[in-house]
């Protein structure tokens, strides 16, 4: 098995779940198979607990584990499935370790960060890579070098040099190096105090991928070998592009792949692949995104809208529907508490050409969601509704369809007249939060002849899933008669997992987050439903106006 490991210094956010990811996919293009892992430093078992503002989105894998943001882009990037044991945190290596006293498995030990929680994260390491049965296992540890919480993992990959070898593991460094706004000047120095931190613990980076504005010139990479002790040809530069899946392609471009290859005696490819079918097919991927001849405005409705990365694998989801068929997704963020004090939303859905109403927990801005779907379903503007997003619309529905007076989910209002929405009988006897939803892959089977059937061309889909609440099945019958399309229910206990408006252009809402497995060559089908419909929308719109 091959390591690489990859830290970050100076900062956090710069951009390190994209250069585990890029590495990962310059040795596919090589025919290496590969996977990844995210070591987080927080004390929290996993990301579930978190709010969105702290720490982006909750990517959910398909055995339901709950994880760090980072996890999606591996799995897009890779087009791979990671399960839960793919992220490890404080929390999860601590609880392990403490589980093992308890049981007596260290008895008559002191049990100590080293060599006990040193020791779980290397057998979680090992598990991961045997599990994952690949030529490279690509690991990133999050935080910041020099931050307390750290620690341990970064002692763990120092073993794991001396424990698997020189020729079998590759320390990969991303620090920031800024340009001074004043002067134009490229500053290496908080690059190089961060090597400094990093030896400081006993680890010497083997190569920097320089997190900058633009590509370092030649002066500051011959400074940066000399003052780091990395050779100039193992220092690269991840600088500011249009879409992050142009990283992959500058760092080939660089000389990376090769690098690596060498620097990990990777002789034999695993996988039987043509290295310039595969770069080109991601070439002309970046391309399309990036020279998309139309354009449609979409409206993303939510309550965490001041942080787009609480809803990232739903606007990469964009990204890739859009690549398919060369149209760019233009985002506009509509903070849905602001919905329930507007007055008139034609001003705020103007130019608007689809709508999604995105997912959450909690009362908080749920009113405007029900205003903005009623605005989507009387005017005829194409809508996509997930998870929260599809409650919500049976909600709309029961109130301004049916004539249910009052209707809500129990989740926002527990004392509703009319309970459209309500807690999945197994959830009641639930105290614990961590965990404890419905979560990851279940199947759903799907109506013939209905637009979702139509999309995914199968009747039976695996999709994943993250909620405690479910479409009341009392109000089924009176949904249905008033006009309402269920069309999609899980293959286990019937539940609504989809529904839709025959007479609309495009009204669809999924119980499960079709996001989650949306990849760039291969895009999420409800997501391409939507803007397709959108386009349409759009030059309709257009031929009126010539009309006029």
């Amino acid at each position: 098995m091959k390591y690489v490991f990859v830290t970050g210094g100076v900062l956090s956010s710069v951009g390190k779940g994209i250069i585990t990811s890029s590495i990962g996919r310059i040795l596919q293009f090589r025919g290496f198979s590969v996977s990844a892992v995210k070591m987080d430093p927080y004390v929290n078992v996993d990301a579930g607990t978190m709010n969105p503002y702290q720490h982006g989105e909750v990517f959910v894998t398909e055995d339901g584990g709950e994880t760090d943001l980072d996890l999606g882009h591996y799995e897009r990037f890779l087009n791979i499935e990671l399960s839960r044991s793919a992220n490890i945190t404080t929390g999860l290596v601590y609880r392990e370790v403490i589980e093992k006293e308890r049981r007596g498995d260290y008895l008559g030990q002191t049990v100590q960060i080293i060599p006990h929680v040193v020791e779980e994260i290397k057998r979680l390491l090992r598990l991961n890579a045997s599990m994952s049965k690949c030529d490279v296992l690509i690991v990133e540890t999050g935080g910041t070098v020099g931050d307390i919480e750290s620690l341990p993992f970064l002692e763990a990959i120092r073993q794991l040099r001396i424990e698997e070898g020189y020729d079998n593991t590759v320390f990969v460094h991303v620090p920031l190096v800024p340009t001074l706004k004043a002067t134009g000047e490229t500053k290496t120095k908080p690059a190089q105090h961060s090597v400094q931190e990093l030896r400081r613990i006993g680890i010497q980076p083997d190569v920097i991928v320089a997190r900058a504005e633009k590509p370092l010139d030649q002066a500051s990479k011959d400074k940066l070998a000399l003052f780091t002790s990395v050779p100039e040809r193992a220092i690269f530069t991840s600088y500011d592009v249009q879409s992050i899946y142009s990283v992959p392609i500058i760092l080939e471009e660089q000389g990376m792949g090769e690098y690596l290859q060498k620097r990990l005696g990777l002789l034999n490819a695993s996988v039987e692949t043509n290295y310039n079918d595969e770069f080109d097919r991601w070439k002309k991927l970046v391309d399309n995104i990036l020279d998309a001849k139309k354009s449609v405005n979409i409206g993303m409705v939510g309550k965490y809208t001041t942080l787009p990365d609480a809803y990232l694998s739903i606007t990469e989801a964009l990204v890739h529907a859009g690549a398919n068929i060369g149209v760019k997704p233009k985002l506009v963020w509509i903070q849905s508490e602001r919905l329930e004090r507007e007055e008139e939303l034609d001003d705020v859905f103007a130019g608007v050409d689809g709508i999604v109403v995105l997912p959450g927990f909690g009362k908080r801005g749920t009113e405007g969601k029900i205003r903005a779907i009623n605005y989507a379903r009387t005017r005829g503007v194409p809508f996509l509704g997930v998870c929260f997003g599809m409650q919500l619309a049976v909600v709309e529905f029961a109130r301004n369809v049916v004539g249910l007076q009052g209707a809500n989910s129990t989740e926002n209002d527990p004392n509703t007249p009319h309970p459209v929405v309500d807690l999945l009988p197994e959830q009641a006897s639930i105290e614990k939060k961590g965990g404890t939803m419905r979560l990851g892959g279940y199947k759903v089977v799907l109506t013939k002849g209905s637009r979702i059937h139509s999309l995914y061309s199968s009747e039976v889909i695996q999709e994943r899933h993250r909620h405690r609440y479910e479409v009341n099945p009392k109000y089924i019958a009176r949904l249905v008669e008033s006009g309402l399309s269920i069309t999609g229910l899980s293959l286990e206990g019937g539940r609504v997992e989809v529904i839709e408006l025959r007479n609309h252009p495009y009204f669809l809402a999924t119980q499960f987050h079709p996001e989650f497995k949306s990849r760039p060559l291969r895009p999420s089908p409800p997501y391409l439903g939507l803007l397709k419909a959108a386009v349409a929308h759009t030059e309709g719109i257009v031929e009126k106006v010539k009309e006029r």
